[in-house]
């Protein structure tokens, strides 16, 4: 008899789920608890390392508000106790810096150059063209999805500080002025090398271009765009300027 087979047939198997019964027209639906998703449904081992891993993001994510919060919250006692432990988090790759923004944006294009004096192998002494730092970084930053933060700031940061410790002329006001200017020399020779164009670099110099970024066409505002010049004194090299990995460089064609 057909309707005892499919009666034996669905207490034989539970979790089977039929439609209509064609005799009787009763539905049959399946009494099977659904699987587990997500991680549930991993094995127990794999449930405590994935608690474990979102445990840790979370820790580290809960870190990185607070630090940046601290970082660019006004001076308190926490920031104060903890500065240094909070500026060794935010440097270099989680800097932040505001000068986009209103009520002072920053209007100007600041190109960081250096020359130098080789000394040649004939005894003769020669000067190198302007070399520009901050278009080699612009240039190796242009399509690149993923620049190094370091290689964005390093110029310009160093640049920053040598002319926020350093009066017009050029003088340095106390300690931070004068590890300014090593921080800045040991930077020049990083990128200029030791040798250069088969001569040794004996003299270094560094500049600055302030161009200022011209108005919109519908604005009025009168703007000079001609660059402006701050020119650092002559350094002599010296061996703690010379930075590991200071070695020969090519031409400046060649970078």
């Amino acid at each position: 008899m057909p309707e005892a087979d499919a009666d034996a047939d669905a207490d034989a198997n539970p979790r089977a789920v039929t439609g209509a019964d064609a005799g009787a027209g009763q539905e049959r639906v399946s009494t099977a608890a659904p699987d587990p998703q997500g991680i549930a449904g991993l094995p127990v081992r794999f449930q405590v390392v994935a608690a474990i891993g979102l445990a840790v993001i979370g820790v580290v994510a809960c870190v990185q508000i607070g630090m940046v919060f601290l970082h660019v919250a006004p001076s308190n006692t926490i920031s104060k106790q903890y500065g240094k432990a909070v500026d060794d988090w935010i440097y270099p790759e989680f800097e932040q810096n505001w000068k986009l923004f209103a009520p002072n944006p920053l209007q100007q294009n600041i190109d960081i150059q250096a020359r130098a004096e080789l000394k040649m192998p004939d005894g003769s002494t020669r000067t190198t063209d302007w070399i520009d730092f901050s278009a080699q970084d612009g240039a190796g930053i242009r399509h690149n999805p993923l620049p190094s933060h370091t290689q964005q700031n390093e110029v310009r940061r160093g640049w920053d500080f040598f002319v926020g410790s350093h009066t017009d002329d050029n003088k340095p006001n106390g300690l931070r002025g004068e590890l300014s200017e090593q921080y800045m020399r040991r930077i020049v020779m990083l990128r200029l090398g030791a040798r250069r164009d088969d001569g040794t670099v004996e003299r270094i110099q560094v500049r600055s271009m302030t161009t200022s970024v011209k108005g919109p066409p519908w604005s009025d505002e009168k703007t000079d765009t001609r660059p402006s010049y701050r020119v650092v004194p002559w350094w002599t090299v010296t061996p703690a300027d010379l930075p590991e990995g200071a070695g020969d460089a090519g031409t400046e064609a060649k970078r």
